[in-house]
């Protein structure tokens, strides 16, 4: 089970689901329910859930109280008793939110049945992919975090309590660990009505040379309350903590409420007791705020929190710390690290390395701990990954910290002889090996020609660039123009095509397809082109006329548009547009024919955004005939076409 400290409150239930009755004494149920639905709606899940409970074994059925029972159970980490409860609600409806898909899996792969969790993994991320486009599939994950299992050597700490919890940890000092205990409660006192269980204190303990710990004892001072406190943060110089706290706020108290929110508290040290408990900005009524975790300089606080404007149940958000010790304005650490779930337990090192504990991020079960390099700036400086097993198991593991490669993790997974329960026990760790850049790819492929040409244009550049303008890789066209690169499926890039005598082209490829195609036609380069040339021989531009007509014509557009890209591309080149016809009809005619032509030309390139200072026009009629079909001369019809053509001689450049 787990405390509202790390699992947070979850207020959104499926909208407009329809709850059906099937049984009989409507009246007595109904009082039953509204009962349950308000401690259920108060987060007190253990009353809430034993009504309901009796409900269902008197066979009342509905969509709305399987997915609070199965809620309930999952926000205390009682998988098996979840996985029960999800199974009854996909029994009546096999369509839910997409939130229950990824519940149920999760339930499933904390009680050991892998094979339909990871069907109802895969029928999550189905829910949520974009129409279109691939998803990856739950075996596809399971390899990868495969690849980073086996680093780490782990062994369970004697000193948890084994009948309540003990967890998180965060080093004080050189030689000291703090961390959450509710060790020597009766069950019989002060209980969260969240869980049933007591309430937890911090606690520290001494740290020996190999990471075992002894002597805990309660942090003295006023940092301990009647309410739960967890997931303490220290300043480097030991004379601050950031620490998480829930109590009743006056708006509960009002309404006799029930409700648990958390708030994040900043204690000073004075004669060795921690005192002068102040309430952060940060912090609402409305909301959850906890878990903090502090950059090395101590400039930046990380924290969890489920206020609004999220991507999900809880997210990952960054604050600066002023000079003052004021705070600035909280920062969503963005959907590559948030996800529709719970994002909590951020934990930051010297390195500037964030870990943190996620069920929306494809993991072993329940709760698994991710790793993510950040920039400066906090964002993600690479991709997210599972640090894999025995540090991730089937149960929940979270409030990892680590320094020089040794640390602390929480889990209530099951162990030899024990079928698992729901308290958690602190485990050290050391890491035997660096973590390793493992990702889930797909192809990026494609083809470069000539745009004029069509034909393939070899050893042609190819550059692929993050979103953070990081260069992944720069790889040339083989003989058939053809490349290929293989590239992580979740991010997005950039592609940009470049050849000496060509201009370039980019194109942007979007993550989540397995398959990504970007082919590129490139023009020549105005660089090779002298004053006096003309551009249709080079751009192989064929401007066709109806006869009698000098209007542009369809065919003709997509003729012209080679050289509005090439203008475009070249702003120095300007160009006179000169027009013929062949030596039918009389020379006056043919003279006013040509010059009709030549103006509607150079008036369609200017409305596709050409400078008319860069054009000039005019018609040649038959003046300049260009073969031998001059008047009165036999020629055929394909010998007169040579002589009805447009010439866009270069003038200036």
């Amino acid at each position: 089970m787990k405390t509202v400290l790390y699992q947070l409150r979850k207020t959104v239930i499926g909208a407009g689901v329809l709850s059906m009755l099937v049984v009989a004494g409507a009246s007595a149920q109904s009082s039953k329910l509204k009962q349950a639905d308000k401690d259920y709606e108060n987060y007190a899940y253990v009353e809430a859930n034993k009504i309901y409970e009796q409900l269902a074994m008197k066979g009342y059925r509905s969509l709305e109280m399987f997915q609070r029972l199965g809620d309930g159970y999952y926000f205390n980490a009682r998988y098996k008793e979840a996985a029960k409860w999800y199974g009854e609600l996909f029994g009546m409806s096999s369509e839910q939110p997409s939130q229950y898909y990824l519940r149920y899996s999760q339930s499933l792969k904390s009680v050991g049945n892998d094979l339909m969790a990871k069907q109802y993994y895969d029928k999550y991320l189905s829910t949520i992919t974009t129409s279109g486009r691939d998803y990856i599939s739950a075996e596809q994950y399971l390899d990868l975090i495969e690849e980073n299992s086996g680093r780490y050597s782990m062994e369970k700490l004697g000193i948890n309590s084994n009948e309540g919890f003990d967890f998180g940890g965060s080093f004080y000092g050189e030689d000291k660990i703090v961390f959450s205990s509710n060790r020597g409660v009766s069950i019989s006192s002060r209980v969260s009505s969240w869980d049933g269980m007591s309430y937890l204190d911090l606690y520290e303990a001494t740290m020996d040379g190999d990471g075992n710990l002894s002597n805990p004892t309660k942090l003295r001072g006023n940092i301990n309350s009647k309410y739960h406190e967890s997931t303490p943060a220290f300043t480097s110089d030991g004379t601050t903590v950031y620490f998480t706290r829930n109590n009743e706020t006056s708006q509960e108290k009002k309404s006799k409420s029930k409700t648990i929110n958390l708030k994040i508290y900043r204690a000073t040290v004075e004669d060795g007791k921690w005192d002068n408990i102040e309430d952060l900005s940060i912090n609402s009524d409305h909301y959850s705020t906890a878990h903090p975790a502090l950059s090395a300089d101590g400039s930046k606080l990380y924290f969890s929190s489920d206020r609004s404007g999220g991507y999900g149940g809880t997210d990952l958000y960054v604050v600066d710390i002023n000079s003052d010790g004021s705070l600035g304005d909280p920062k969503n650490l963005g959907s590559k690290i948030n996800t529709s779930g719970r994002e909590s337990f951020p934990y930051i090192n010297a390195n500037n390395e964030l870990y943190f504990s996620s069920d929306g991020h494809f993991g072993l079960g329940g709760y698994d701990v991710f790793y993510v390099k950040l920039d400066a700036d906090g964002t993600p400086g690479s991709r997210i990954l599972n640090v894999g097993k025995p540090v991730n198991s089937s149960g929940d593991d979270l409030a990892y910290v680590v320094k020089d490669s040794k640390g602390y993790v929480s889990s209530n997974r099951a162990e030899e002889g024990n079928s698992g329960n729901y308290y958690d026990n602190i485990y050290r760790f050391v890491e035997n090996e660096p973590i390793k850049d493992v990702f889930i790819k797909s192809r990026i492929f494609g083809v470069v020609t000539d745009k004029i040409t069509g034909f393939p244009l070899a050893n042609t550049t190819i550059k692929i660039v993050d979103e953070r303008n990081n260069e992944i890789a720069s790889i040339q066209t083989d003989g058939k123009g053809f490349y290929q690169k293989e590239v992580d499926f979740n991010e997005d890039y950039i592609i940009n095509a470049t050849k000496e005598q060509y201009g370039g082209a980019d194109a942007f490829s979007k993550k989540g397809r397995k398959e990504r195609e970007h082919n590129f036609e490139l023009y020549r380069l105005a660089k090779e082109v002298e004053v006096g040339d003309d551009l249709a021989k080079l751009l192989n531009i064929i401007i066709y006329f109806d006869l009698d007509k000098y209007n542009i014509r369809e065919d003709a557009q997509v003729e012209l548009e080679k050289l509005v890209v090439v203008m475009k591309e070249n702003p120095g080149i300007s160009i006179d547009v000169r027009s013929h016809t062949d030596s039918r009809a009389s020379d006056s005619y043919n003279m006013t024919l040509s010059a009709n032509r030549a103006k509607s030309t150079v008036e369609y390139l200017v409305s596709r955004g050409i400078d008319k200072s860069r054009l000039t026009g005019r018609g040649y009629g038959e003046t300049e005939l260009v073969n031998w079909c001059a008047n009165g001369v036999d020629c055929s019809e394909e010998e007169h076409q040579q002589n009805r053509r447009s010439e866009f001689i270069v003038v200036e450049k």
